[in-house]
Parts: C-alpha cells; structure tokens; sequence
C-alpha cells in the first residue's frame, strides 16, 4: 500500500521496487483527505495508479479501495477499465463503502454510514450492470440511461473486484458478487495487538467463509487480502515481524498480506525502514 502523500518522482521509485523485489501487487489509496497525513500533500489515486501501471511490469496494481462517498458506477467501471488497459490485465478495483469524511471533502455533506453503505451495495449492482453492456439501469439510490459506448475495451474482461466489508451485508455481498474481498479486521480491531488481533482477524474470516457456504460458493475461489499496520500492528518494525505476520495470515487462510509503504517521515504512524521489506519479501522468496 502506497499513499498518494510524495510528489510522482519519489513514489515512481516506491512503485518500481515492487516490481525489483519481488512482490506481488502494489495498491494506493482513493482519498481526499486522510487523517495519517495531515499537512502533507496528497495525490489523486486514480491518476496515481494509473502511472504506477504505465511504470510497472510485473506486478498488479490497484486502489485500496475506491469509495462509494466518491464513485458512481459508469465512471468508476470507466476508470477501472481503462487502468487495466493500461497495465495490460493487472488491474485490483477495491471498492469499499468509504467514510463520511470523503463526502464531506467532496461535497461538503457528511453522510452518515447507512446512507454509504447503501451507495456501496447499489454502487455494485450498477457495476455488474455496465460490466453486461446494459444501456440504462435503476438500482435503489443509483441509476444510469443513455449509454452508447462499450463497458471495456475490446478483448478485455471486466477488472479484478474486491471489495472490502466486515459487517454481515457486506461479507454477503463479497460472497455473492465479488472475485476478492479485503479486511484490516473492522473497527474493533484497532485498538487490538498480538493474539487478541489476529483471533479477530480470524472470526472476520469465518464469517466470510459461512458466507460464501450459505451460497454454495467455494472460499477458495475468494481473494482474501489482509491489510495490517493500520492499527497497533506493526508488521514492518523488523524483518521477523514481517515474516510472522504473513506466516500467521497465511495460517488462518489469507492469501494475501498488504503492508503500508514505508514512510520516510519518522513523526509519521507508518514509518518504518525500507530495508525491511525488501529484506523480508527476499528470506520469504528464499
């Protein structure tokens, strides 16, 4: 996960190290503000990852996540789309009902968190309905009509979805529409370290796996992506941190880790030393 929060020239670099050291798929956020980084610039995402695919090879590349305060259907399968063209297939689309700080940035509305999650399950109707071609759609709070123009460029399938949810509507919602689903453990995980956070990591993954069985749907053909270090873990304080803490993600059933970029800032939350990771991401490859 690499913030927007460096002018280009320094975050091309961050990019092009997950290309070198041999991990497998870099994210960056879809926000206006942020409150980790007050008083610091912030780039938009979808411009941002945009030239993380046209300066990457190898890795796939995403939001985490886009924002359903920010993001109606037409364009947000537009920008998807169109990231994924660019980066010849490798495009994540993480969607995520968002906070209501974003609609406030945005419109100056604070929306409170049912109006949002609201959006976020429409927001995903509307997506499955461009995805199919259709000319004109009626959800609940979302509608489009008028569409002239193809869902994706020719040869292309629709983007990689994952979206991020830990109440019970939005894991059924993973379970029912989704190919990946993210999680950070909720809120009530944030004040939670050591075995106390990874047992709640692992009641969120239950209750995805009960989901996707009330469906008849294989867990296994669900992404599963963990996002750590936004809380009291610190999973890049030393090489064998990092290592544990993808040995114990692996171990509940995730299979994919995601970890904050290393912020050169040391008053930052997220600072940490780049020689970490690429020392870890090397003893895990070895």
């Amino acid at each position: 996960m690499i913030p927007p929060s460096r002018p280009w020239s320094e975050s091309r670099e961050a990019w092009r190290s997950l290309d070198d050291w041999g991990l497998d798929v870099g994210y960056t956020w879809d926000h206006l503000t942020h409150r980790t980084v007050p008083g610091r610039w912030l780039a938009e995402g979808w411009a941002t990852v945009a030239a993380a695919a046209a300066s990457t090879s190898r890795v796939d590349v995403g939001v985490l996540v886009a924002s359903a305060a920010l993001r109606r259907p037409v364009a947000l399968a537009r920008l998807a789309a169109t990231v994924d063209d660019v980066s010849d297939g490798r495009m994540v689309l993480g969607f995520g009902a968002g906070v209501p700080t974003e609609g406030g940035a945005d419109t100056g509305r604070v929306p409170e968190f049912g109006e949002l999650s609201r959006l976020f399950h429409d927001t995903v109707d509307g997506l499955e309905a461009v995805w199919r071609g259709d000319t004109e759609w009626q959800g609940r709070e979302l509608s489009f009509t008028g569409i002239e123009t193809l869902p994706l460029p020719p040869g292309r399938r629709p983007p990689h979805l994952m979206l991020a949810a830990h109440g019970p509507r939005g894991l059924d919602l993973v379970a029912r529409k989704a190919d990946g689903w993210s999680t950070y453990g909720g809120p009530q995980s944030r004040d939670l370290t050591g075995d106390d956070y990874w047992a709640e990591v692992t009641r969120q993954r239950d209750r995805l796996v009960a989901a996707c069985e009330t469906h008849d749907r294989d867990p296994a053909t669900v992404r599963m992506s963990l996002l750590v270090g936004f809380g009291h873990l610190r999973p890049l304080a030393s090489v064998e941190a990092y290592v544990d803490a993808v040995g114990r993600a692996t171990q509940i059933g995730f299979t994919e880790l995601a970890v904050y970029w290393p912020d050169a800032d040391p008053s930052s939350s997220l600072h940490a030393d780049p020689e970490v990771l690429r020392e870890g991401v090397a003893r895990l490859r070895a």
